[in-house]
Protein backbone atom coordinates (compact mmCIF):
# COMPACT_ATOMS: atom_id res chain seq x y z
CA UNK A 1 0.00 0.00 0.00
CA UNK A 2 1.37 3.29 -1.48
CA UNK A 3 1.44 6.01 1.81
CA UNK A 4 -1.05 8.78 2.12
CA UNK A 5 0.33 12.05 0.85
CA UNK A 6 -0.81 14.95 3.79
CA UNK A 7 0.06 18.54 3.52
CA UNK A 8 1.62 20.91 6.18
CA UNK A 9 -1.70 23.24 7.04
CA UNK A 10 -1.31 26.41 5.35
CA UNK A 11 1.21 25.88 2.57
CA UNK A 12 0.98 26.62 -0.21
CA UNK A 13 0.83 22.47 -1.43
CA UNK A 14 -2.37 22.34 1.46
CA UNK A 15 -4.05 25.35 0.13
CA UNK A 16 -4.06 23.53 -3.49
CA UNK A 17 -4.99 20.06 -2.06
CA UNK A 18 -8.17 21.92 -0.25
CA UNK A 19 -9.22 24.03 -3.64
CA UNK A 20 -9.07 19.90 -5.59
CA UNK A 21 -11.08 18.46 -2.78
CA UNK A 22 -13.50 21.27 -3.34
CA UNK A 23 -13.63 21.50 -6.57
CA UNK A 24 -14.04 17.43 -7.06
CA UNK A 25 -16.60 17.52 -4.22
CA UNK A 26 -18.41 20.65 -6.02
CA UNK A 27 -18.24 18.58 -9.06
CA UNK A 28 -19.84 15.10 -8.15
CA UNK A 29 -22.30 17.51 -6.32
CA UNK A 30 -24.56 18.32 -9.53
CA UNK A 31 -24.89 21.83 -9.09
CA UNK A 32 -27.11 24.20 -10.83
CA UNK A 33 -25.86 25.79 -13.89
CA UNK A 34 -26.93 28.94 -12.88
CA UNK A 35 -25.22 28.88 -9.25
CA UNK A 36 -22.52 31.96 -9.00
CA UNK A 37 -20.91 32.19 -5.68
CA UNK A 38 -17.25 32.72 -3.79
CA UNK A 39 -16.05 31.64 -0.60
CA UNK A 40 -12.62 33.46 0.38
CA UNK A 41 -10.83 32.08 3.30
CA UNK A 42 -8.30 34.50 4.66
CA UNK A 43 -5.68 33.81 7.46
CA UNK A 44 -5.93 36.73 9.16
CA UNK A 45 -2.16 36.63 10.21
CA UNK A 46 -0.89 34.87 7.55
CA UNK A 47 2.40 34.83 5.62
CA UNK A 48 2.92 36.23 1.96
CA UNK A 49 3.00 33.06 -0.16
CA UNK A 50 3.48 34.79 -3.65
CA UNK A 51 3.95 38.33 -4.47
CA UNK A 52 0.64 40.35 -3.70
CA UNK A 53 -1.07 36.70 -2.09
CA UNK A 54 -1.65 36.11 1.31
CA UNK A 55 -1.97 32.43 3.23
CA UNK A 56 -6.02 31.80 1.99
CA UNK A 57 -8.21 30.30 -1.14
CA UNK A 58 -10.27 32.02 -3.13
CA UNK A 59 -13.25 29.29 -4.25
CA UNK A 60 -15.49 30.32 -6.86
CA UNK A 61 -18.20 28.88 -8.77
CA UNK A 62 -19.45 30.54 -11.48
CA UNK A 63 -22.27 29.59 -13.87
CA UNK A 64 -22.23 25.86 -11.96
CA UNK A 65 -18.13 25.70 -12.58
CA UNK A 66 -15.80 25.10 -9.71
CA UNK A 67 -12.33 26.44 -9.66
CA UNK A 68 -10.04 27.66 -7.05
CA UNK A 69 -7.09 30.21 -6.70
CA UNK A 70 -4.33 29.53 -3.75
CA UNK A 71 -3.61 32.97 -2.21
CA UNK A 72 -5.64 35.79 -0.94
CA UNK A 73 -4.94 39.62 -1.10
CA UNK A 74 -5.46 41.35 2.18
CA UNK A 75 -8.71 43.18 1.23
CA UNK A 76 -10.15 40.14 -0.34
CA UNK A 77 -13.51 39.19 0.31
CA UNK A 78 -16.59 36.98 -1.29
CA UNK A 79 -20.38 35.85 -1.32
CA UNK A 80 -19.07 34.33 2.21
CA UNK A 81 -15.49 35.27 3.25
CA UNK A 82 -13.81 33.36 6.87
CA UNK A 83 -11.12 35.29 8.70
CA UNK A 84 -9.32 33.08 10.92
CA UNK A 85 -6.06 32.90 12.28
CA UNK A 86 -3.41 30.52 11.05
CA UNK A 87 -3.18 28.65 14.47
CA UNK A 88 -7.04 28.14 14.68
CA UNK A 89 -7.55 26.82 11.40
CA UNK A 90 -4.18 24.57 11.80
CA UNK A 91 -6.19 23.32 15.05
CA UNK A 92 -9.50 23.07 13.11
CA UNK A 93 -8.46 20.90 10.27
CA UNK A 94 -6.58 18.55 12.75
CA UNK A 95 -10.19 17.59 14.05
CA UNK A 96 -12.47 15.50 12.70
CA UNK A 97 -16.52 16.69 12.30
CA UNK A 98 -17.39 13.69 14.73
CA UNK A 99 -14.46 15.52 17.48
CA UNK A 100 -16.62 16.90 20.20
CA UNK A 101 -13.68 19.27 21.05
CA UNK A 102 -14.05 20.69 17.23
CA UNK A 103 -17.43 23.20 18.30
CA UNK A 104 -15.20 23.94 21.68
CA UNK A 105 -12.61 25.35 19.45
CA UNK A 106 -15.07 26.90 16.98
CA UNK A 107 -16.96 28.40 19.60
CA UNK A 108 -13.40 29.51 21.47
CA UNK A 109 -12.18 31.18 18.18
CA UNK A 110 -15.15 33.30 17.65
CA UNK A 111 -15.53 34.25 21.23
CA UNK A 112 -11.45 35.65 20.88
CA UNK A 113 -11.68 37.24 17.37
CA UNK A 114 -9.55 34.62 16.03
CA UNK A 115 -12.30 33.14 13.58
CA UNK A 116 -15.41 35.24 11.92
CA UNK A 117 -17.55 34.34 9.22
CA UNK A 118 -19.32 37.09 6.64
CA UNK A 119 -21.81 35.29 4.26
CA UNK A 120 -23.65 32.03 4.12
CA UNK A 121 -21.76 29.11 3.64
CA UNK A 122 -25.02 26.72 3.11
CA UNK A 123 -25.46 28.41 -0.37
CA UNK A 124 -22.77 26.34 -1.37
CA UNK A 125 -24.81 23.16 -0.93
CA UNK A 126 -24.40 20.15 1.67
CA UNK A 127 -21.73 18.94 -0.22
CA UNK A 128 -18.82 21.72 1.13
CA UNK A 129 -19.95 20.57 4.92
CA UNK A 130 -19.18 17.08 3.40
CA UNK A 131 -15.54 18.16 2.78
CA UNK A 132 -13.91 19.01 5.74
CA UNK A 133 -12.89 15.46 6.93
CA UNK A 134 -11.46 14.56 3.52
CA UNK A 135 -9.63 17.61 4.52
CA UNK A 136 -8.28 16.77 7.32
CA UNK A 137 -7.41 13.33 6.59
CA UNK A 138 -4.83 14.28 4.08
CA UNK A 139 -3.29 17.26 6.59
CA UNK A 140 -0.41 16.36 8.14
CA UNK A 141 -0.43 15.45 11.65
CA UNK A 142 -4.36 15.36 12.03
CA UNK A 143 -5.03 11.94 11.93
CA UNK A 144 -4.61 9.70 15.39
CA UNK A 145 -4.94 6.38 13.13
CA UNK A 146 -1.84 7.82 11.26
CA UNK A 147 -0.21 8.56 14.50
CA UNK A 148 -0.68 5.55 16.27
CA UNK A 149 1.22 3.67 13.03
CA UNK A 150 3.93 6.44 13.64
CA UNK A 151 4.46 4.92 17.33
CA UNK A 152 4.61 1.46 15.81
CA UNK A 153 7.05 1.90 13.43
Amino acid sequence: MSPEITYAAGSPDWFAMVGEVLVTAARAADLPADLSVSLVEHYIDGSEIAPGLFQGLRFEITNGVPSFRTGVTPAEVGDITIHVTAEVAQRLNQLYTSAPSLVQVQQAALANEHFRMEGDPSRLGAWFAATHDEIVSRTAGSSVKRAARHREA
